[in-house]
């Protein structure tokens, strides 16, 4: 079997801070049939996190839609026209992916107009996070997940990973879980891993071979 036990082979997502802050926000979201927005990036990683979680979002009822900044026009990250913009729309909780981590006046902003938001990113952290209900990043000096070196939709992966995992009881059930998960998502997480040049290591190379 190709799909070895993936259950094992990959690090627990709940090792990442926050992560499970997250789950619980979007399980709330989803059953409150809340409008959430997945906030994403232009290039390859961003667009294959932005359809990945927007794509599993759907599956789970959500009320989902995503926004991507235009690169000439609005350049890098959260803008606050986008924000304006998505309050419009009613959006009540925000996830982006991919970017965020140094979001700190946006989510701000965010929060002023009652907006949640949800960062999971790759990127460097400063030395002051954005004050929003989770921040998902393998880079946190504050972390105990073991490989800092995943891609944004390798992050973002792992957040519908842990959404998944939260009710499981087992190594089968966990095994189960895990090769659904791998053949329905690895390919965009592929793509996105080898297009961002992120090392093809530990779980990078995980899911590249896979």
């Amino acid at each position: 079997d190709a799909l070895f036990d993936v259950s094992k082979s990959f690090a627990d997502p709940f090792l990442m801070k926050d992560m499970d802050c997250a789950v619980a926000r979007i399980q709330r979201a989803i059953e409150n049939f809340e409008t959430i927005c997945v906030y994403g990036d232009y290039d390859a990683d961003g667009v294959t996190s932005t359809a990945m979680l927007y794509s599993y979002l759907e599956s789970c009822g959500a009320n989902v839609m995503f926004y991507i900044p235009l690169r000439e026009q609005e350049g890098y990250g959260l803008n606050l026209e986008a924000l304006d913009q998505l309050h419009e729309q009613g959006v009540q909780l925000i996830v982006t992916v991919d970017t965020g981590v140094t979001a700190v006046e946006p989510a701000a902003y965010a929060r002023s107009y009652g907006i949640d938001m949800i960062v999971t990113d790759h990127h460097t952290c400063r030395d002051v996070l954005p004050d929003c209900c989770a921040v998902i990043d393998p880079m946190r000096s504050d972390n105990v997940y073991p490989f800092p070196h995943l891609a944004g939709v390798g992050v973002a992966f792992k957040l519908i990973c842990a959404c998944e995992l939260r009710h499981t009881v087992g190594s089968d059930e966990k095994q189960r879980v895990m090769k659904a998960l791998c053949t329905e998502y690895l390919a965009p997480v592929s793509i996105g891993t080898v297009a961002d040049i992120m090392p093809l290591v530990d779980e990078n190379r995980l899911i590249v071979s896979l």
